[in-house]
């Protein structure tokens, strides 16, 4: 039996897009080797999924927004739906400069959630 290759992870032109839209916001620090994210005080805010898509965790009001704004949808993962998170519609993801106010968005989002405990 084949094991699954540890680097299989998402496209290298959706990883490009991705830092790119992570170097608009100062603080914003990429972590995952597989998996890139972003997170803040134990909160995640941002992923690329294997398959080359971004999802952003947003606030109710801008979720609902980009949600009609862009015709996307809520994301989902292993058949769950993340009722916080949008999916980024690839062509979006390309333009960086429109999509950096939601980014800055989630990250608004996060810094207004209390930190989750660390390892002690």
């Amino acid at each position: 039996m084949a094991k699954a290759k540890s680097t299989d992870g998402p496209p290298a032109d959706a990883v490009a897009l991705y830092e790119r839209l992570l170097a608009t916001a100062p603080g914003a620090e990429r972590k995952g080797a597989t998996v890139p994210f972003t997170a803040l005080n134990g909160h995640m805010f941002s992923y690329l999924s294997k398959t080359g898509i971004v999802c952003l965790r947003l606030p109710p009001r801008e979720r609902e927004a980009f949600l009609a704004k862009y015709q996307a949808r809520l994301c989902q993962q292993y058949g769950i739906v993340q009722r916080e998170y949008v999916e980024v519609p690839p062509a979006l993801l390309k333009k960086t400069a429109e999509l950096k106010s939601y980014f800055a968005a989630s990250l608004a989002f996060v810094k207004t959630m209390k930190p989750k405990g660390g390892k002690k």
